[in-house]
């Protein structure tokens, strides 16, 4: 695959064999040759743990100091007064039993996380094959099980992210926008990392984070010390 004039040229800009400090590595990527859109710079966390055993599984949520760049849509499972203080909230959808056809038969996606109330879970329960390979499953781990929608509600559009392993035991996620600049997306970073190590399984053994990089939507890795 021929790689594109702006690529190569980020490419010069990165030494593949070093190890950088974070704002280091941030400054390159402020350097490199802009795209004609604001792009997400990704974190990608290696991890000495196996996901397939149910207790060196590493998942949770954190909220970035300076947000994501990204105002994520939210639709909240509710009845009632929950559903009354969902759209007070900020909550960009709200309903219950009659959003089912919608979601299965029209498929509708027009949003970016799902909300529930506990007693609404055995309706959301329905979706589990459309929505589990969607990532958009509610979940009381991740806060979006929950009877404090407002407090869900205003995390998610704060700036609030979740990150889980993979099948390959990577983090994947995104932890800001090029234009952030480097203090904002180095502080992102830092309470990510924090998060990550924080949440260390008891039967992780040996080198718990066995490499560290981070790469911009349509830019090379940069592969970050992470001690």
């Amino acid at each position: 695959m021929k790689m594109s004039k702006r690529y190569a040229e980020c490419v010069k800009l990165v030494d593949s064999n070093k190890e950088y400090e974070v704002k280091e590595a941030l400054e390159i990527i402020e350097k490199m040759p802009k795209t004609k859109f604001d792009q997400t710079v990704e974190l990608h966390v290696k991890l000495g743990v196996d996901s397939k055993h149910a207790d060196q599984q590493v998942r949770g949520t954190v909220v970035l100091p300076n947000g994501t760049g990204k105002t994520l849509k939210v639709l909240v499972f509710a009845k009632g007064p929950k559903a009354e203080e969902a759209q007070k909230a900020g909550a960009d959808y709200v309903g219950a039993e009659e959003l089912i056809p919608k979601i299965q038969n029209d498929n509708w996606f027009d949003y970016d996380v799902i909300v529930a109330t506990p007693d609404m879970m055995g309706v959301v329960g329905r979706l589990g094959k459309v929505l589990g390979p969607k990532g958009l499953m509610p979940n009381p781990k991740s806060g979006t099980v929950t009877m404090d929608v407002t407090k869900a509600i205003k995390e998610i559009k704060s700036g609030k992210v979740e990150y889980r392993l993979d099948k390959t035991n990577i983090i994947h996620l995104g932890f800001g926008k090029v234009s952030f600049g480097v203090e904002k997306l180095a502080e992102n970073y830092d309470t990510i990392i924090g998060a990550i190590i924080k949440a260390k399984p008891a039967a992780a053994k040996g080198q718990y984070i066995r490499s560290v990089s981070i790469s911009t939507t349509m830019g090379p890795g940069l592969y970050i010390n992470q001690k």
